[in-house]
């Protein structure tokens, strides 16, 4: 729990600071492409990072290399460092995470998930998508999951908002009714 609240106050800054100069867009790249390659164990760059056995210096020196490599401007290439320096690094894939959402929040998008019992086509997930928008007001990024345990029918998610046909659902709902009376 420590390590999100950490990684919100570190995100909010950094995207505070990336507004202020018109590169959050870029600072969100640049933290999701560090953060793919923290979360690759077989690089071992999260080990190089976090480990105690090596040197502040040398973690710091493995971190401007990986910042350099990756494109960071003067901020973010400090930001990284103080990561390093507070032993705090680890919770950069989380602080990746909360900017890209809080971008996405500014651009009005939100990300949702259709689960149907077969595979919908691409022109059926479109009128879905379009439908979504309509009913949030928010550009939706869709996601299609087939799960045939809902028998038939679709359960929508956007955000906080389900919309569940499916016939499981109804079906649990009609005995409920039925053990009701």
């Amino acid at each position: 729990m420590k390590q999100i609240i950490l990684a919100k106050r570190y995100a909010r800054a950094i995207f505070a600071l990336g507004k202020e100069n018109g590169t959050a867009k870029i600072y969100a790249q640049t933290l999701k492409a560090i953060a793919d390659l923290f979360n690759q164990p077989e690089l071992g760059i999260a080990d190089a990072l976090t480990n105690p056995l090596y040197p502040l210096e040398v973690r710091q020196n493995v971190m401007t290399g990986i910042a350099e490599a990756a494109g960071a401007d003067a901020l973010l290439s400090s930001f990284f460092h103080l990561l390093v320096e507070k032993k705090r690094i680890s919770v950069l894939p989380e602080v990746a995470s909360q900017v890209r959402t809080m971008i996405e929040q500014e651009d009005n998008i939100s990300h949702g998930f259709v689960t149907s019992a077969v595979e919908l086509d691409s022109t059926l997930l479109e009128k879905i998508r379009t439908s979504l928008e309509d009913l949030t007001g928010h550009k939706v990024l869709l996601e299609a999951q087939v799960d045939p345990s809902i028998i038939g029918g679709m359960v929508a998610r956007v955000g906080d908002l389900v919309l569940d046909g499916s016939i499981r659902t109804q079906l649990n709902g009609l005995k409920e009714s039925i053990k009701g009376r």
